[in-house]
């Protein structure tokens, strides 16, 4: 019986790991319908992101301070981002939208639209 609990915990513990990867690790490709960029560390994570034409990008700031996102070319900017705070733009037009924070400008980032 103790090995049969201890398998059982060791699949859930692993089941548990899988999960948090998955859940605090974005990927650099995304759904055409939505992606998703964490501001933790002052980064963007992760810097790159490619996605369909049509596509919401929301950036999530897990920072303890405020981030403001602004494109180079100002096609969107938002306001002050405070912690757990969201800012969302969807993307329509193809090319390689350049972004930082306009609050810390070393933090740069670039969206790849297809």
């Amino acid at each position: 019986m103790g090995s049969r609990i201890l398998r059982t915990l060791l699949t859930v513990a692993g089941a548990s790991t899988l999960w948090l990867f998955l859940a605090h690790n974005p990927s650099s490709a995304a759904s055409p319908e939505s992606a998703q960029i964490v501001i933790r560390d002052f980064m963007f994570q992760p810097m790159s992101l490619t996605v369909k034409a049509g596509s919401t990008v929301t950036w999530t700031n897990a920072d303890d301070e405020p981030h403001a996102v602004v494109s180079d070319a100002n096609v969107f900017r938002s306001g002050a981002i405070d912690t757990n705070e969201t800012f969302s733009f969807k993307f329509e037009t193809p090319g390689t939208y350049h972004f930082s924070c306009s609050l810390h400008p070393r933090m740069v980032g670039t969206v790849v639209v297809q």
